[in-house]
């Protein structure tokens, strides 16, 4: 068959199923060997509620979903590392003696690297090169955290590989500090921890300021979250990720000047008018505005779940992407298509952006038995307005990476 047809083969299969496919392609890269072939599942995540406030000490509330990236690796006898993809196939090599640095032209192998650089900073040190492989079921920079996935589905692999036992939010830790320093990308802490820590069948409240998390149970009763892929690429190193991040900076900046906080989630709505005496650009009253009401809505949401009040849910979620669409400026024309035709179906509770935002992916809470009639009117509304052509899935919420 095509490499296209193997693909959506694997993309079928129940995951027992799936693993002894992948295992037969491995050694058909790899040769047999001895040494065991290990399997890791990574999850994406989606984020409820708490968007862009993970980098501003606020509380945000993700799950890990029962979505997957695989990655399989294998001890080798000598220090070659070597990384291929089912999806892009190429083998890139490396050696487990060397200083892992950021090169461009390493492609994806640099959120690898990353890792390796991390765990080499905490004085975890590779005994033996490996192979790898890696087949993903997730949808790239759709917002829902596939480079994450990575990192620390990687980072697992490798530490249950050579036997680290590296805590699970020390490996969080480790994920975000390489996307600092290998991508320089400022991301907050939600994706790695969430991905790390995940539990099926919950959400996870996180405060991002201390690290303290809640498991929720995601008790939805008749209705699912479905996942709106907006098939509209972006990398978000390139994007105004890291400019919201400054202007965020500038804005706290200001404001410790009166006010003795660490971080602009220590604020309330009750502070708003300071913020406006403080603050005389517009744009930055804005971003620090979402901030504050952002991490009202998160503790507002985890609220309402709590007590089964699902339209209060999606009351806060329809609340949130209007924050992020005017005060924050990250949704966008397809972001903002599929949020309001989500939002005009009377089976949807309420819909929003989640992820980074600039294409990427919504989220909406449907009511299940109407998720096909709901997936078919906002994918028409959405073609029609945009061009382009939405997926969606529903999902629930799964278990972080871990061992298959």
């Amino acid at each position: 068959m095509t490499q296209h047809e193997f693909i959506q083969f694997l993309t079928d299969l129940p995951e027992d199923k799936m693993k002894a496919e992948l295992t037969k392609a491995f050694i058909e890269r790899y040769g047999a060997g001895t040494e065991e072939i290990m399997m890791i599942a990574s999850p994406a995540r989606i984020n409820i509620i708490g968007e862009h406030i993970d980098y501003n000490g606020g509380k945000v509330f993700p799950a890990a979903i029962n979505r997957y990236l695989y990655v399989l690796l294998r001890k080798r006898p000598d220090t070659k590392i070597i990384y291929d993809d089912i999806r892009f196939p190429g083998a890139l090599e490396f050696s487990s003696t060397e200083t892992f640095c950021y090169r461009r032209e390493n492609q994806y192998a640099n959120y690898l690297n990353g890792m390796l650089a991390m765990l080499q900073k905490g004085g975890y040190k590779l005994t033996s090169g490996f192979e790898v492989l890696f087949f993903s079921k997730l949808p790239a920079g759709g917002g829902i955290s596939s480079s994450a996935a990575l990192e620390v589905g990687f980072g697992r692999a490798v530490d249950e590989l050579f036997g680290f036992k590296v805590d699970p939010v020390e490996l969080a830790k480790m994920g975000q500090e390489s996307e600092h320093v290998f991508m320089n990308m400022q991301c907050g802490i939600m994706d790695q921890f969430s991905i790390a820590m995940g539990k099926k069948e919950c959400a996870m409240l996180l405060d991002t300021a201390t690290l303290e998390y809640e498991y929720v149970p995601l008790v939805l009763g008749d209705y699912r979250i479905v996942v709106m892929n907006t098939n509209k690429q972006r990398a978000l190193v390139d994007s105004k990720y890291n400019e919201r991040c400054a202007e965020c900076m500038e804005g706290l900046a200001l404001l410790q000047k009166i006010k003795p906080i660490y971080n602009l989630c220590d604020l309330t709505s009750a502070d708003l008018g300071m913020v406006a005496e403080a603050i005389a650009d517009e744009r930055i009253f804005k971003r620090v505005r979402h901030c504050i009401t952002e991490n009202e809505r998160v503790l507002a949401a985890v609220a309402a779940l709590k007590a089964g009040n699902l339209q209060k849910l999606g009351v806060l979620l329809k609340a949130s992407h209007d924050s992020l669409r005017r005060d924050y400026e990250v949704t966008g024309l397809e972001l903002d298509t599929l949020a309001d035709a989500a939002n005009a179906e009377p089976c949807c509770l309420g819909a929003r952006m989640t992820g980074a935002g600039f294409g990427g992916c919504a989220i909406a809470l449907v009511q299940k038995d109407a998720i096909a009639e709901f997936t078919a009117r906002v994918g028409n509304a959405y073609t029609e307005k945009t061009g382009l052509t939405a997926s969606f899935f529903a999902c629930e919420a799964g278990d972080g990476a871990h061992r298959v």
